[in-house]
C-alpha cells in the first residue's frame, strides 16, 4: 500500500510479502529515503536523486496509473540494489538530518547508507 503526505512531502510505502515484506519512507523534504527490510532487521537510507527518483506528483500519478490499469509501462520505474556493507547505529544528528519519519521507522536498527 502507498499513501502520499502532500502537505509533510512524505509517501509511506508497505509491502505485505512474508519474507519480503519492508516499509519505505520517501522523505522529499530532508531529500532521503529509507527503506525497513523486515527479514534483515535492518534499515537502508539513500539520497534521492531527483534525476532517477520521481518527484511526490510523478509518484502519485504512477501509483494513481497502477492502480487504476493495473498494467502500464513507464520509464520511471525505480529498482535500488543494496549491497551488504558496514552499518552503524543512528544517533541524534543523523536523525537531525534524516528527518523524524525515517527516525521513527529506522531507530534500533542498524543504518546502511
Amino acid at each position: 500500500t502507498m499513501t502520499i503526505h502532500n502537505e509533510e512531502q512524505i509517501v509511506d510505502v508497505h509491502v505485505r510479502s512474508g519474507v519480503y515484506s519492508s516499509d519505505t519512507i520517501f522523505d522529499y523534504t530532508h531529500g532521503y529515503i529509507a527503506t525497513r527490510l523486515f527479514s534483515r532487521n535492518a534499515c537502508f537510507i539513500m539520497k534521492i536523486k531527483k534525476e532517477i527518483i520521481p518527484d511526490l506528483q510523478e509518484i502519485g500519478r504512477l501509483a494513481f496509473e497502477r492502480e487504476t490499469m493495473r498494467n502500464v509501462y513507464s520509464p520511471n520505474n525505480v529498482w535500488a540494489q543494496f549491497q551488504a556493507g558496514s552499518s552503524r547505529m543512528g544517533h541524534f544528528k543523523d536523525w537531525i538530518l534524516y528527518g523524524k519519519h525515517i527516525e521513527n521507522l529506522c531507530t534500533g536498527l542498524p543504518l546502511y547508507e
